[in-house]
């Protein structure tokens, strides 16, 4: 797998801790400006930021046929992935001096379904309020087309760092670029299987899932990028995991919170696929993460337990939570979605919005 590969990418931070003197604001410039050396998750989905201001960041990811799901469009977690680095960012570039944040709580609200045809995914936050020790963001998603896909929001726990920054060189030093032999993942030619409609039409979602769980078919293509394996499946309920990857981190050394919001919103959209019919399709409507303790880059397994706690005729309700190596629970979610009777996946994107397709079949 991708993730199994030497890890790309460094950590500016870290190596470079007189960013920290830097005002918060003026922080992602060198970034921006590429005068920095770029984190692992850059090298893995492209993921940059676009703009910094205070209380207000912009960043931005290529819509890679890499983040396509088993029916061809991505799945929120990817939206999510965008998303919380924009709104984190527009609490950091608000923050004093030597004042950092985590992640506690991340809200997203979909409107729309992304697929490669979006070319190209923007989120753009804005800081709502900033305390001693708190900080509330909300921001919107949208593709190269100016369509909106998402409205999300963000709580950060504020906390001072644990040491005092040297002063920034002046002037700044520039960045070597170091050249790899292979383009980064998210540029690679997309390996990964996206199940045929026909497939849909005849098969009920639980058997085409277990297909990937008796390898009889790749896993879709997210899957391939982000190292997932479905360990367990049952109608209803799955079981995934995914490696504590280097890969998955950021310019700081610690792990991406988007990467955690992924991992759950896949276990909640496979164990929801289990409950369809043939000829039947979602959307996911939102997802809410508590994230509850930092993961460690340590390479080891993280495991996703996802279960669908009501399925009405129209909605259904699921929860999730994941787990470190050592059994702590590190991230809670909860997430529900329209159930769409006899209406396509390929269907799907060209709905002006979700609540706009027919929710029961007629």
């Amino acid at each position: 797998m991708i993730i199994d590969e030497p890890v790309r990418g460094r950590y500016a931070y870290l190596e470079h801790p007189w960013l920290f003197a830097l005002p918060p604001d003026e922080q992602m410039r060198p970034f921006i400006e590429r005068s920095v050396p770029l984190p692992p998750i850059h090298h893995l989905t492209g993921l940059v930021p676009v703009d910094a201001t205070p209380g207000r960041s912009t960043w931005a990811i290529p819509a890679s046929p890499w983040w396509q799901s088993a029916a061809g469009l991505f799945p929120g977690g990817a939206l999510a992935v965008v998303a919380d680095a924009a709104l984190g960012g527009a609490i950091y570039n608000m923050l004093p001096t030597g004042t950092v944040l985590a992640t506690s709580e991340l809200s997203m609200n979909f409107l729309r379904p992304a697929t490669p045809a979006s070319d190209r995914l923007v989120a753009r936050a804005r800081l709502i309020h900033s305390g001693s020790r708190q900080g509330l963001s909300d921001g919107l998603v949208e593709d190269v087309h100016g369509r909106l896909l998402a409205h999300a929001t963000s709580r950060c726990v504020l906390r001072p760092l644990p040491f005092d920054p040297p002063d920034p060189p002046d002037p700044l030093p520039s960045v070597e670029a170091v050249e790899y032999e292979t383009p980064d993942p998210y540029l690679r030619p997309v390996e990964g299987t996206v199940i045929p409609q026909e497939e849909w039409d005849a098969t009920p979602g639980l058997e085409l899932v277990q297909s990937w769980l008796k390898e009889e078919r790749a896993a879709p293509p997210v899957c391939q990028l982000s190292g997932w394996r479905l360990l367990e499946v049952d109608e209803g309920a799955s079981t995934w995991s995914v490696s504590a990857s280097e890969w998955f981190c950021t310019g700081f050394g610690t792990f991406y919170g988007g990467i955690i919001a992924l991992l759950l919103d896949g276990g909640i959209i496979t164990a929801v696929t289990t409950t369809l019919p043939p000829g039947a399709s979602f959307g996911t409507l939102d997802l809410k993460v508590n994230f509850l303790r930092p993961v460690t880059p340590d390479g080891r397994d993280l495991t996703a337990r996802a279960r669908v706690v009501h399925r009405g005729r129209t909605v259904a309700v699921t929860t999730a939570e994941v787990e470190d190596a050592d059994g702590k629970r590190v991230a809670m979610a909860t997430s529900s979605a329209m159930i769409l009777p006899g209406v396509p996946w390929h269907a799907a994107a060209p709905r002006p919005t979700m609540d706009e397709a027919p929710a029961d079949g007629g």
